[in-house]
């Protein structure tokens, strides 16, 4: 079980998404679970997100939502996460 899970709500951010994910899977606790939640994104989010799922698939779990905000969104990744010792990374 990882010691920590994350959450990354995810809405139109292509931009960013990349830097961000490169920072959670380079951090120095190895054991984590990353949980993004695309909130009904419309640009190319997905598709970035998609490069590391396939490398990291042991990691990362990917959520899909229609778009409900930035609240929700986070929210409905908590129950996925297996630790209570979760953060949430946000753009917003």
């Amino acid at each position: 079980m990882p010691k920590v899970s994350i959450i990354i709500p995810v809405y139109n951010v292509e931009n960013y998404i990349e830097k961000c994910l490169d920072t959670v899977v380079n951090q120095t606790i190895d054991d984590i679970e990353i949980i993004i939640v695309n909130d009904g994104s419309t640009d190319n989010s997905k598709e970035k997100i998609a490069k590391y799922l396939e490398k990291y698939k042991d990691k990362i779990k990917y959520l899909e939502k229609e778009n409900g905000g930035l609240s929700s969104a986070r929210n409905f990744g908590i129950p996925y996460a297996t630790r209570r010792i979760y953060r949430i990374f946000g753009f917003g």
